[in-house]
């Protein structure tokens, strides 16, 4: 479903600062993996790129068999806002909305109104516990609350890969925790691919596999091996 494949990238200066370096990832459908690694080692740059949101000096990065790379940004626009997801750790939800119309928000932008929309979205604030809040502001609400509204948002419109960057960073252990089971459960449930970037041990435990990122690329982590926070 996901292809990355050798992909580079390096940023100003002169000699220009490379990132990334000979990075390679297959992800299948309904697979949820973490990326851990150093802080500078390029987590959050791997996920820009997988998103579109920028472009690798070398490699291919393809979605559904459609290379990114060689897409328009209005063709790229349209391809992440049908088939990915994203949880953030600062929540990024809308405070003029409602936490039902946070959450439909993917859903309009795809052009999906009406019964079915509705109620894919009561769907998932039942699924993620905040189903009577549907109403409430997001100011009303706790960060762990936040949170669920944020995974909820994600899945709505059934993206194909959701990208999720540190989403518990903000929260507190046992808000974390709750947080980090939805997502997986939810991940499952939808058949989507999960990427989950995080110095958290307790999250990447939730995921299938986790991989480290480093200056030689991203590898499987040995059993034993050392664990970097």
């Amino acid at each position: 479903m996901l292809q990355v494949e050798n992909i580079s990238k390096s940023f100003g200066g002169t000699p220009p600062r490379q990132v990334l370096g000979g990075v390679s990832l297959q992800l299948a459908p309904g697979e949820y993996v973490a990326v851990m690694g150093e802080s500078g080692t390029g987590k959050s740059t791997l996920l820009n790129l997988i998103a579109g949101l920028d472009t690798p000096d070398a490699g291919r990065i393809s979605l559904d068999g459609r290379d990114i790379g060689a897409l328009d940004d209005d063709a790229r626009t349209r391809l992440r806002r049908a088939r990915m997801g994203f949880v953030f750790q600062a929540f990024h939800l809308l405070p003029h909305l409602s936490v039902e119309r946070n959450v439909a928000l993917p859903l309009a932008l795809n052009g999906q109104q009406g019964r079915e929309a509705a109620d894919r979205v009561r769907e998932l604030l039942d699924a993620v516990g905040m189903l009577e809040r549907a109403n409430a502001a997001p100011s009303q609400l706790s960060g762990g609350e936040m949170q669920r509204v944020a995974v909820a948002r994600a899945l709505a419109h059934r993206p194909a890969l959701v990208l999720a960057d540190e989403p518990t960073g903000n929260l507190d252990s046992d808000s974390a925790a709750e947080v980090l089971e939805l997502l997986a459960a939810q991940l499952k449930r939808d058949n989507a691919a999960g990427i989950l970037v995080t110095h958290s041990e307790l999250a990447a435990g939730t995921t299938d596999r986790i991989l480290q990122l480093s200056r030689q690329g991203l590898a499987p982590r040995a059993a034993g091996s050392s664990r970097q926070s």
